[in-house]
């Protein structure tokens, strides 16, 4: 429903078999979000600025800059409500959105009405539609009814990270497919496959389009 790159997702992951398998809050020496990035500081890694707590976060898990730039492109999807991480003022509902949050806002890919519940703020204005409009910050200019985080700017004013930012504002086919593969990448990341080597499923359904299997890289997107 969202569009976005199809995903080669690898299939026959081992399911934990209780939460001792899982990260405490500030296991991973971020704040109580279980290794997501923070979104602004004080950074629980103790990172001085936002571009090197990306990288914290980021290159223990085997990334480079470029996947990092890719994976916050994930925030062209997604809000963040007062009422969860309390990173914005918008909240719940029509009467706390904004202008681009509300029951009726034309969001969607599809063409579909409907956004779910109303309400928070989000970083593009078409949320339910996964494309490179979050790299369109600097065409589209500051907006007060949009997000753009510390951890956001990062991206457009680190000099490393940059020519990302800038070649994903360009491409969107190219946004796609270095999208496409830090998902992989981050899917597949700590997991055990029976058979160890996982297995794929024939046809379309093995390729998975963004909208099935965001929901892990969006977490702190609908916060």
């Amino acid at each position: 429903a969202t569009g976005g790159p199809a995903i080669p997702m690898k299939y026959g992951r081992v399911d934990a078999k209780d939460g001792s398998a899982c990260p405490a809050p500030t296991s991973r020496g971020t704040a109580g979000n279980a290794g997501l990035p923070d979104a602004m500081g004080p950074f629980g890694c103790g990172a001085p600025d936002a571009a090197t707590h990306l990288r914290n976060i980021f290159y223990r898990m085997g990334f480079d800059d470029e996947g990092i730039v890719a994976l916050s492109g994930a925030h062209t999807l997604g809000r963040a409500f007062k009422e969860r991480s309390g990173t914005v003022d918008n909240g719940y509902g029509d009467a706390n959105a904004t202008q681009y949050t509300k029951s009726a806002c034309p969001v969607r890919h599809d063409g579909a009405s409907g956004v779910g519940m109303a309400g928070g703020k989000s970083w593009t204005p078409n949320w339910l539609t996964f494309d490179n409009s979050y790299f369109q910050y600097l065409k589209r200019g500051a907006d007060p009814d949009l997000i753009w985080f510390p951890t956001d700017e990062a991206l457009h004013k680190d000099p490393k990270f940059k020519p990302y930012f800038d070649k994903f504002a360009d491409s969107q086919p190219a946004f796609f497919e270095a999208y496409a593969r830090a998902h992989k990448q981050l899917s597949e990341l700590g997991s055990q496959f029976e058979p160890s080597e996982g297995f794929s499923l024939p046809g379309a359904g093995g390729a998975r389009k963004v909208a099935n299997c965001l929901s892990f890289v969006t977490k702190c997107c609908s916060s």
